[in-house]
């Protein structure tokens, strides 16, 4: 099975739940990791500007990756994975937890 195939399996099951476990509009919280990098850390953050988003970022222990979580009001399902699609197009190397 190829990636492409992973990837829609995982994002029509995370639209299940999402479906399933909030009413929408709701906050979302995202999760990504990034290496250690100003500017793909900005990079994500700007992929959020003008959404009203609280955006926290912490340093893993060595210092070489860094969390960064989003919390943002999202208006449904597609649209939480439109932005996690756009954000694994756009940031070279992010991981989406």
């Amino acid at each position: 099975m190829g990636e492409t195939s992973n990837q829609e399996e995982f994002y029509k099951k995370l639209k299940a739940q999402l479906h399933d476990t909030a009413l929408w509009p709701s906050e979302y919280l995202y999760k990504f990791i990034v290496k250690t990098n100003t500017s793909k850390i900005k990079k994500v953050e700007s992929l959020f500007n003008n959404m009203g988003a609280v955006i926290n970022t912490v340093a893993s222990k060595n210092g070489k990756y860094t969390s960064v979580s989003i919390n943002v009001r999202m208006k449904n399902p597609d649209a939480v994975i439109a932005k996690y699609k756009e954000v694994a197009e756009k940031v070279e190397g992010v991981i989406s937890l």
